[in-house]
């Protein structure tokens, strides 16, 4: 990705406040923001509202329940989902989301793909029983708890997502990474009960870091190049879900291949973990 693609600025890269429009609703995409594949969008429905469905056309889908419950439906096939489950929906498919009694919130994510892979459920609880797809990482100051949702676990083309809690006033994302010429991200905050608030970087050069912004529950930022790491405020975590969509179509759909900032690459990613197992 190249540096002049997009500005790092809080224009290009932040939306805030995700978590407050009802119904179905895109908020990152081609176009509407600094990402040349990931679609970013939320589904939140009260509980008895009508379903919505809704076809994937030419992406690759990830709904990944963030609160309540719901009952998803891939082209026949059913799923009740609880937080933080995940379905997977290949590209030509149709989707129906029905929300349980007390509604739900679902991530939607998305990336365009040549592919077509099968339909597929990921338990978060089963994601928390896997030492390679849940673990703790980081050390002192920066210690979180990683839960890789849609990974090596789930056949996919270009996606894939996690949630990740830091310990309360931590960093994460550290030591700073970076991936660009694989993979765009993006961060939606989650978990974030006011007043929590965290402080997000996104930057090529360390001297003079181009975004850093406050930030709080449901605002989302756009990670299209450079390091991002992000520290929580004392006495509350920063929790977020993270997003990602490959470059090349399954050859760059590999989480945990970074570039770790030259003056801290000495004690590795703190992502090591998520190599082993499947």
């Amino acid at each position: 990705m190249s540096s002049a693609a997009y500005r790092l600025s809080e224009e290009d890269c932040v939306r805030r406040g995700t978590h407050r429009a009802k119904g179905r609703t895109c908020w990152l995409a081609p176009g509407n923001g600094a990402v040349r594949r990931l679609h970013y969008g939320r589904i939140i429905l009260t509980g008895g509202e009508e379903a919505v469905a809704f076809s994937t056309g030419g992406r690759e889908t990830g709904l990944i329940c963030l609160r309540g419950k719901a009952e998803v439906e891939v082209d026949g096939q059913r799923f009740a989902a609880v937080p933080y489950d995940a379905v997977y929906a290949p590209r030509g498919s149709e989707v129906r989301v029905t929300p349980g009694a007390e509604g739900c919130d679902f991530a939607e994510i998305a990336a365009p793909v040549e592919g077509t892979y099968p339909v597929q459920f990921v338990s978060f609880a089963k994601v928390r029983e896997n030492p390679a797809l849940h673990f703790q990482a980081g050390s002192a100051n920066n210690t979180r708890d990683l839960n890789i949702v849609i990974g090596k676990n789930v056949e996919a083309g270009r996606i894939l997502a996690g949630v990740t809690f830091s310990e309360p006033g931590n960093w994460t994302s550290w030591p700073p990474h970076e991936h660009g010429a694989t993979l765009e991200e993006a961060y939606v905050y989650i978990n974030m009960p006011a007043p929590a608030w965290g402080i997000q970087l996104v930057y090529t050069n360390p001297q003079d870091p181009e975004l850093a912004v406050i930030v709080r529950e449901g605002d989302c930022v756009a990670m299209p190049e450079g390091y991002h790491p992000n520290v929580a405020a004392p006495g509350s975590s920063i929790g977020f879900l993270w997003i990602m969509a490959a470059h090349r179509e399954v050859a760059d759909r590999e989480f945990g291949v970074v570039n770790v900032q030259p003056e801290y690459a000495q004690g590795g990613s703190g992502l090591e973990a998520s190599r082993g197992g499947k």
